[in-house]
């Protein structure tokens, strides 16, 4: 059962404030070598004058409430829609002007998945997740001889021998969308899927494309551990079986507004600065690292921000459907491309940044000068990370980008691989070190509060060319351009 919204409001109001702490995780940085432009003294003292200090307590309190209190939150699920509820009271508790704007998705609804292999003359079955998107097998069992398909065998010609086929893919997506449609209409009978990221011996949870299912339709899929996916790799055939399947419903974007103050000039032409993160998760995952700390994220950002003088507008979004390939985001730029296009300054994305031991690394969809920018404000409040200058069109930042945004993606590694508890039933707050977290919102609060109160921008508002490049691409085979997928191919 969920709290009603009032006392959940008042459980926030009442949760204790910590006094006013600086987090040190490492020595003050030196002059980037990138960006040589500081803070004016006037600009740093308006910072310092009245910025708060981010709160781990907060930020404990919503991830637990979350992950904990409304626990996994699928795309489309009322657990989904509950977390908006309280993001979005929270938000206006601190001051922002609040609206949620729903949206159509395919959520997933199964309740009962089994998965086997014929191997030494008798079946075994294997731990499997049905793979968000795919159809049921209304309750029965399908079974077909095992085909197994290394990445580099899409690329054949024909596909006619994966017809009628259990076909056992070496990976978690087929970004390639006409490689995804030829698959769709050779006819396989199920599909299953290896993530061949983690050497796990339990399912790990993922999506198919919505755009590409819509388009070119779907057959069964599951997703199996890579642990069992090599010990059944001889095997003859397989089999599955699926109660459930994909209904409509909806999801929600909870969007915030700090409009700017009448302590500055208010110009209606100036860029909006926006700041994101996403608050659904993937079936069986309390979500706590992907994505509740973005959302304490994108929440404390709208309290320390709410008094800071601004002459532009800040809008922090938590995005529904993240896990469908940022449905909701593109949702989003898509309704408003106009706006976005003519105003959106700069966008920068929370996702999965919280784990106790590994690394940040910020993904920088900008020019150097940008990067070198961000790092010398993020490193001199005492926090270090990696910085690539690139563009990634799993996170919620990238439908901004396709619309010509430059921006970054908060995120933090533990295994080069990325988390070893993505997507899993372990993603809980025992993982989360809060000091860290806190650490960056803060370094954060004083790049939001320069981006949106600088007398002039401090960023270029241009993409590199290469960057462009490989942002349409992926725009256009990801997640069907503008358009989207509209038609069956």
């Amino acid at each position: 059962m969920h709290r009603s919204r009032s006392s959940i409001l008042l459980s926030l109001l009442e949760w204790p404030i910590c006094p006013p702490v600086r987090y040190t995780v490492g020595e003050a940085a030196p002059r980037c070598k990138w960006h040589s432009r500081r803070l004016s003294p006037r600009a740093s003292a308006r910072y310092n004058r009245r910025m708060q200090n981010c709160d781990p307590r907060l930020i404990d309190h919503h991830i637990a409430w979350l992950s904990e209190t409304i626990g996994p939150r699928l795309a489309g699920s009322t657990e989904e829609a509950a977390a908006a509820d309280y993001i979005a009271e929270t938000m206006r508790a601190h001051g922002a002007e609040v609206t949620i704007e729903r949206f159509p998705v395919r959520s997933r609804r199964v309740t009962e998945e089994s998965c086997a292999f014929l191997h030494d003359g008798r079946w075994q079955e294997v731990p499997c997740s049905t793979v968000g998107g795919s159809v049921g097998t209304d309750g029965q069992t399908i079974e077909g001889d095992l085909v197994i398909v290394e990445p580099p065998m899409l690329r054949r010609e024909s596909y006619d021998l994966y017809r009628g086929k259990a076909v056992m893919l070496l990976g978690t997506h087929i970004e390639n969308p006409d490689h995804y449609r030829r698959l769709i209409a050779a006819g396989p009978a199920f599909l299953i899927l290896v993530d061949v990221r983690y050497p796990a011996a339990e399912p790990r949870a993922d999506g198919l494309f919505p755009a590409y299912v819509h388009a070119y339709g779907v057959v069964p899929t599951v997703a199996v551990p890579y642990q069992h996916a090599w010990r059944f790799a001889n095997a003859r055939s397989a089999r599955v079986r699926i109660v459930g399947g994909p209904v409509d419903s909806q999801s929600q974007n909870v969007i915030a507004e700090l409009l700017p103050t009448a302590a500055a000039p208010i110009d209606d032409d100036q860029p909006i600065v926006l700041v994101g993160g996403h608050h659904d998760t993937q079936a069986d995952s309390p979500g706590a690292d992907d994505n509740a700390t973005g959302v304490a994220a994108v929440i404390e950002l709208t309290r320390l921000l709410a008094p800071i003088p601004r002459r532009r507008p800040v809008r922090l979004i938590s995005f529904g459907a993240e896990e469908q390939l940022s449905v909701g985001s593109a949702s989003y730029v898509r309704t408003h491309r106009s706006e976005v296009e003519r105003r959106g300054g700069y966008v920068c994305n929370f996702d999965s940044f919280g784990s106790r031991m590994g690394w940040f690394d910020l993904h920088v969809c900008a020019d150097g000068a940008t990067a070198g920018w961000l790092q010398e404000l993020i490193e001199g409040h005492g926090v270090f990370s990696d910085y690539t200058i690139d563009t990634v069109p799993y996170q919620d930042a990238f439908p901004f980008h396709a619309a010509g945004l430059p921006g970054h993606w908060v995120y933090r590694a533990n295994c080069t691989a990325g988390r070893f508890y993505h997507h899993q039933p372990d993603d809980d707050r025992s993982k989360l070190d809060l000091t860290l977290i806190a650490a960056m919102i803060d370094a954060h609060a004083r790049v939001v509060s320069e981006l949106a109160g600088a007398e002039a921008f401090p960023v270029s508002a241009r993409l590199p060319v290469d960057l462009r490049e490989q942002i349409e691409r992926y725009w256009r085979d990801c997640f069907g351009g503008w358009d989207g997928f509209t038609d069956r191919g």
